[in-house]
């Protein structure tokens, strides 16, 4: 092992906080680390949703690949990236304990879930909570959204934002300098068109008591970032994970409400980090630092039941688990891709032989209809897979 520990991470705003947060546990044990940032092809690939990407783990490999090259000596994750097959060459070294793990609402007026009006527009990037979108509210339409966490909150907010900067504009009289933007040449037309131009006049019809000036300076930085993007989609609102929100020292900067964990039961892992390792002396210095026995069995439990279910990014799958004296309540829901149709189910199982009773739990929860949604969910996936392959070579 070297003096000092090259820790491999992804390059995002929230990825190098979560590798800051292991390099200072180790730290606090006389170990020096450095930050080693790594471009994964999941941040290869930033138009494609996560469950389109092929397998699990587009986070993941390119991280452990520069450890089992010897040109780092840890990686971390995101648990809830890492597959629960095929990491035969890595260990988990090192689980931390867990941040909240459930998912919030962002709406800019901080509505919740059921006050949102009929119709309304929510972003997620994830095929589980926009299944979980469809069963709670299917009037509700649910679109895309990927980027970093700072990213997806700017595209919620900027129309608004947009919105009222042109407000002000009108009302303070600045209105010209749009127009012109827009297209408008000044130059004399027939006189329907300049009718239709006078009919379009906007109306001052608001006052401010503050100049556009003072309301932007009064922005956040993350409110001005807003200001500044172009956005396709407009959202209502977007989900996110609070564990996200809460690292990258946002989860105060927009109004939120979490969502009730019965219907959106979390990812299997989310909230939890995951250190990874290959030479025992770095993964016992990693255990002894950053492991916490709580966080350990619950995501154990979690996974296990994910990689049972062989879902992976395919379905839409939420793996709750929370260890409560002797056993770990465990909740487990699986939905079609529609979210009209789910197999779902809690069980409190005995903490000594949890993993044993979660790979059960599992079995029971195939046996009752959830391997037919995840087979038919993987179909689907297929299917589109191959349809947007025919469509790259026309």
């Amino acid at each position: 092992m070297t003096e000092t520990l090259r820790l491999a991470t992804r390059g995002s705003d929230l990825a190098l906080r979560q590798a800051g947060a292991v390099r200072d546990a180790l730290s606090s044990r006389r170990r020096d680390v450095e930050l080693r940032r790594v471009e994964t092809r999941g941040d290869q690939i930033p138009d494609e949703l996560i469950h389109r990407l092929g397998k699990t783990g587009a986070f993941v490999r390119s991280l452990d690949e520069e450890v089992l090259a010897g040109d780092a000596d840890l990686a971390v994750h995101s648990l809830k990236d890492v597959p629960t097959e095929g990491m035969d060459d890595m260990v988990v070294a090192g689980v931390p304990e867990r941040a909240p793990s459930g998912d919030v609402l962002v709406h800019p007026d901080g509505l919740g879930i059921a006050d949102l009006p009929d119709g309304a527009v929510v972003g997620t990037g994830s095929l589980r909570r926009t299944a979980q979108l469809k069963a709670a509210r299917p009037d509700l339409v649910v679109e895309p959204l990927r980027g970093n966490v700072d990213t997806r909150i700017e595209k919620l907010l900027a129309p608004g934002l947009q919105a009222e900067h042109e407000r002000r504009l009108i009302a303070a009289g600045e209105a010209s300098a749009m127009t012109a933007e827009e297209g408008g040449t000044g130059e004399e037309g027939d006189g329907e068109a300049d009718a239709d131009a006078e009919g379009d006049e906007p109306e001052v019809d608001e006052e401010f008591e503050t100049t556009v000036e003072e309301w932007f300076d009064s922005l956040s930085d993350l409110e001005r970032s807003a200001m500044e993007r172009k956005v396709e989609t407009e959202y209502d609102a977007v989900v996110l994970a609070e564990a996200g929100l809460r690292r990258s020292d946002l989860f105060r900067e927009v109004p939120t409400t979490r969502l009730p964990r019965e219907e959106f039961v979390p990812a299997a892992g989310q909230g939890a980090i995951a250190v990874t390792a290959t030479d025992p002396d770095v993964i016992e210095a990693v255990r002894s630092a950053v492991d916490h026995p709580r966080t350990r069995v619950a995501v154990t439990v979690e996974r296990t039941i994910l990689g049972e279910l062989n879902g992976g990014c395919v379905a839409p799958i939420g793996v709750s688990a929370l260890v409560q004296g002797e056993h770990v309540h465990t909740r487990v829901r699986v939905l079609s891709t529609d979210g009209t149709e789910e197999v779902a189910d809690t069980r409190d199982l005995p903490i000594r032989s949890h993993a044993k009773a979660a790979e059960s739990f599992a079995a029971d929860l195939a046996d009752r209809g959830a391997a037919d949604l995840i087979a038919a969910a993987r179909d689907e996936a297929e299917t589109d897979e191959g349809t947007r392959q025919e469509a790259d070579d026309e």
